[in-house]
């Protein structure tokens, strides 16, 4: 599988915005979901955002409003846009793939856990 890898990550002052990239995120099944996941030192990793197969897109109550993520037209890059940047986003930023089942979730409630394929990550710094 070709790997993930992220870009775009940068440091920035408070109420910025940045974009994150995430290339080799096509996928070898139909059903599918795509993550943003952060995790900041001393802290546990979060999911942020989700997007499926469907189109759904799902956020963390954290970045709701503020982050969006969308995938290109070919289905290979997802994006993570993230504005209105606040110091606690402050993280390491990867994104990851897995396999939807029929039905399933592709939200906050779908651990870091259940996706086999991982970025190394992005580094987000955002100072007030």
């Amino acid at each position: 599988q070709v790997q993930l890898v992220e870009s775009g990550g940068a440091s920035v002052q408070a109420g910025g915005s940045l974009r994150l990239s995430c290339a080799g995120a096509e996928s070898v099944y139909d059903r599918y979901c795509l993550a943003w996941f952060r995790q900041a030192p001393e802290k546990e990793r979060e999911g942020v955002a989700y997007i499926d197969d469907d189109h759904n897109s799902n956020y963390a109550d954290a970045v709701k409003g503020r982050f969006t993520i969308s995938q290109n037209n070919a289905k290979n890059t997802l994006y993570l846009q993230m504005n209105s940047l606040k110091p606690e986003d402050t993280a390491m930023y990867y994104c990851a793939a897995g396999f939807r089942l029929f039905g399933g979730a592709c939200d906050t409630r779908r651990t870091g856990q259940s996706f086999p394929r991982w970025g190394r990550g992005t580094q987000v710094t955002v100072s007030s």
